[in-house]
């Protein structure tokens, strides 16, 4: 279904409408916001996988908070 999607010509078409849309001189202010953004995203995802598994205690919170 999906095989097809991201192929060159679609790319070309898709940076054709986004340049037509917001013009050529905001296009690299987004393109560079997208970039940090998707850094930032990569940076909370390894300090996550990094956290130790032994400080989510919040089940056990919720076991006395309810009385079970």
């Amino acid at each position: 279904m999906l095989e097809g999607l991201f192929q060159p010509m679609h790319l070309l078409i898709i940076f054709g409408i986004a340049l037509l849309v917001f013009g050529p001189k905001k296009l690299p202010e987004l393109g560079k916001g997208l970039g940090e953004s998707i850094r930032g995203f990569k940076a909370a995802m390894k300090a996550e996988e990094e956290k130790p598994a032994s400080t989510t205690t919040t089940a056990h919170y919720d076991q006395n908070v309810t009385g079970g």
